[in-house]
């Protein structure tokens, strides 16, 4: 029920995931609502798909942690219940990424050694993928947070990414130890003590190109950073086609450079990636745009199943017990 338009891509996404994927998926929403949107499938009660009734419904533009004490029965809480049940293995959302983090926290409680939980999305750079986190959990962090940030995002890249040694990277404004705020300095100085690869500060012009593997940051910053980065994304693929358009020789040149073109898109399109997984729960919890297309749903449902079946939670667990992080 999550999502600027939810439900109906969140439905038509989980139906075009539910075609290929052996798992069976569990729609958590008001089941007369959900229902309706199934029966427009034509092959859905032939897909392993049940509703699970959830009467309530937390709003994009509601506060959540009110939200969530006032609606006991709201769908996030619940499609979190059956995780910490044992019914399903993992959780993708398109709605409020406050009420997803709160309701995973309550409902499935932090890692050990865990103080605050982290988006971490997976992000395209010249070279091999890179982590980038947090994107939108935190809006504000102490030091301490961004090491373990760096620590678990380190984790994730081994695990996931198949990053032997990831080379950890802080954001701020300059290379410098003493360039940036209050928060960036202090969190420099604790990841050159961290056990972690830490190369150093890194520039938002240098994100993208290769240079880290792991981009650690407060949620404000990472958030802001993703965005402008995916409407750079949009705009660099409007205007490139505009003008492979606008006459006949460019539209020849089009035409043969289309196979590229469609891999630059599929290299730099968030849809292919799906969503971002919050790091530091115990469950898979996969967090995706408010705006997510039935595609990229489906994309995070195939990347949901994938972490749940690789057992990433626990190697993460794994991970972080093997590395003293402070909370101070």
């Amino acid at each position: 029920m999550g999502g600027d338009a939810a439900p109906g891509p969140i439905v038509d996404g989980a139906v075009a995931a539910a075609r290929h994927l052996a798992s069976e998926l569990r729609l958590a929403g008001p089941h007369a609502v959900l229902a309706a949107e199934l029966a427009r499938h034509r092959d859905a009660s032939a897909l392993r798909m049940a509703v699970v009734d959830a009467p309530e419904v937390v709003g994009m533009d509601e506060p959540p942690a009110a939200a969530l004490r006032r609606k006991p029965g709201a769908s996030i809480r619940v499609a979190m219940a059956e995780v910490a049940a044992g019914r399903a293995a993992g959780v993708f959302s398109a709605g409020s990424t406050g009420a997803t983090v709160m309701a995973a926290c309550t409902e499935l409680g932090l890692l050990p050694g865990v103080d605050r939980p982290a988006l971490a999305a997976t992000i395209p750079t010249r070279g091999r993928p890179a982590v980038l986190l947090d994107v939108g959990a935190n809006a504000e962090c102490r030091p301490s947070h961004l090491v373990q940030f760096a620590v678990m995002g380190a984790v994730f890249a081994q695990t996931a990414l198949n990053v032997a040694q990831p080379r950890v990277a802080l954001l701020s404004i300059g290379e410098e130890a003493s360039k940036g705020n209050e928060l960036t300095r202090e969190a420099h100085r604790q990841l050159r003590a961290a056990p972690v690869g830490f190369i150093g500060n890194i520039e938002a012009r240098d994100v993208y190109a290769g240079a880290a593997d792991v981009i650690v940051c407060d949620g404000f910053t990472g958030n802001v950073a993703l965005k402008v980065s995916e409407g750079l994304v949009e705009m660099v693929e409007t205007l490139l086609g505009a003008e492979l358009s606008a006459t006949f020789t460019t539209r020849v040149g089009y035409l043969l450079s289309l196979r590229a073109f469609r891999r630059f898109r599929r290299r730099v399109d968030y849809t292919e990636y799906g969503g971002a997984l919050l790091v530091g729960v115990r469950g898979v919890v996969v967090v995706g745009h408010g705006r997510s297309s039935a595609k990229a749903v489906r994309n995070a449902i195939a990347l949901t199943a994938r972490y749940a079946r690789e057992g990433l939670v626990d190697r993460l667990a794994a991970g972080i017990a093997g590395i003293p992080v402070t909370s101070s």
